[in-house]
């Protein structure tokens, strides 16, 4: 299984911002996709899950009604949309695979596959 990552970058306050993550080479009928974040000197804490039909999302009430995660099935892609970006949004993101039949997780170590993250940066 791979995973790459895309769309990270510098932008602005207030602008927005969409981050993808492809997997590739999942053959598993059910997976759950997480979207994580890190700040310097921190963990990775979880910000958004979705299931691989996208019909169960899950958001941290820290981006709860800014962020939107989506996915398109047919391409085991998904997407992570940051509307209104704030200074606090600045970290490395990371999505994550989770083969796993729980529900969906924001505990790390519960995922088996990881993107190579991708930075994102707001400067005004």
């Amino acid at each position: 299984v791979q995973i790459v990552q895309s769309g990270g970058g510098s932008v602005q306050p207030g602008e927005s911002l969409t981050l993808t993550c492809e997997v590739l080479g999942l053959t598993l009928e059910h997976w759950n996709i997480g979207w994580f974040r890190r700040y310097p000197g921190k963990e990775r804490e979880g910000i958004s899950c979705i299931d691989s039909l996208g019909v169960h999302t899950r958001y941290s009430d820290s981006v709860k009604g800014r962020f939107t995660i989506s996915s398109v099935s047919a391409t085991n892609t998904v997407y992570l949309q940051i509307h209104s970006v704030k200074p606090e949004d600045m970290a490395v993101y990371y999505c994550g695979v989770d083969e796993g039949w729980r529900g969906l997780s924001f505990v790390a170590a519960e995922y088996n596959y990881w993107g190579q993250g991708t930075q994102v940066t707001v400067s005004s």
